[in-house]
């Protein structure tokens, strides 16, 4: 009798082997030959050599879905076993495949949802450079975070920084209570909702303890050169010419960066120009920068929230 042991690491073990063990318990009933053992976050497998060989690629298939789609379905299980390992997604999961991102945390299904944010996939993907500009609610943050995500989780990155200008807001930032670390988390506060819909809990928290993921004001960007990282600056309206400057030449030879602003929304001092427009009339005919605009059709909130935008560019325009 052969022994094999599997470690199943950065998976929610409820997720993976079910309630009470259910998907481990049904490959084990396929197999009665073999013992299948859970123990932690080891599946130890005994049998004959023919046999742990297809229990293994059919726990290995199982791996695979999991990390792609986020959860195994007692159907999922089945399918797997049917398919004798096969590595072809059941049927039931690719009817709406078409516009997902990444399957995130509890079910959530993150995809792109409108027209300029398929635009935004597609050309972030083609591009080291993408600026996605648009007002409040279009989807360009999380559709960002999310692009951002998926290359870190298919290992196309090692890395994933998101970053910031602490700006205020219309409030003072000095008054806030606590250290400088406390009084800039609420400015960063949407990127780790976005964040927390897209990575397990405990694998995000490891992610951010070693620094795999990063979520940092844009200030301590200085300096650094990111390599082999996929770096994303929210709120970019907020930087100053200077800043969007020191930001764009961090790049290293295997980054990917995207851009965020809205250009109705700045809130820096009235004499200061926003190193978000400076920079969208400065490259605008450099090759190999892409531009999105996201607009009103885009919006993905309540849907007062087009007619709130649209109130106010017309009341602009008068």
């Amino acid at each position: 009798m052969v022994e094999k042991i599997i470690s199943l690491e950065d998976v929610s073990l409820v997720d993976f082997l079910g309630v009470e063990n259910n998907h481990i318990k049904e490959v084990a009933a396929a197999f009665p030959m073999s013992k299948i053992i859970s123990r932690g976050n080891e599946i130890r497998v005994m049998g004959t050599q023919p046999e742990i060989i297809r229990i293994s690629d059919i726990l290995e298939s199982l791996l695979q879905h999991y990390q792609k789609y986020g959860k195994i379905t007692n159907e999922n299980v089945r399918h797997y076993l049917t398919a004798n390992g096969g590595s072809v997604a059941p049927p039931h999961v690719l009817e709406d495949e078409k516009d997902v991102i990444l399957y995130g945390t509890k079910g959530v299904v993150v995809k792109a949802r409108t027209a300029n944010q398929r635009l935004m996939v597609e050309k972030a993907a083609e591009s080291d450079l993408l600026f996605a500009i648009g007002p409040a609610g279009t989807g360009k943050t999380y559709t960002a975070v999310a692009i951002a995500v998926q290359a870190l989780k298919e290992k196309k990155v090692k890395k994933l920084i998101i970053t910031r200008p602490a700006v205020e807001a219309g409030e003072n930032l000095g008054f806030l209570p606590g250290n400088l670390e406390e009084k800039i988390d609420p400015y960063l506060r949407p990127i780790y909702d976005a964040l927390d819909d897209m990575i397990l809990g405990e694998k995000l928290k490891f992610y951010l303890e070693n620094r795999i993921v990063e979520i940092a004001p844009l200030a301590y960007m200085r300096g650094r050169t990111l390599n082999n990282a996929f770096i994303l600056l929210d709120e970019a309206q907020n930087t100053t010419p200077s800043q969007m400057k020191m930001f764009l030449t961090r790049m290293g030879p295997s980054s990917k960066v995207i851009i965020t602003g809205d250009k109705t929304q700045i809130d820096l001092p009235k004499n200061q120009k926003s190193g978000l427009k400076d920079a969208l009339e400065t490259l605008k005919d450099v090759k190999g920068i892409a531009f999105v605009e996201l607009d009103g059709r885009d919006v993905v909130r309540h849907r007062l929230v087009k007619d709130i935008l649209d109130a106010y560019e017309k009341k602009e325009k008068e």
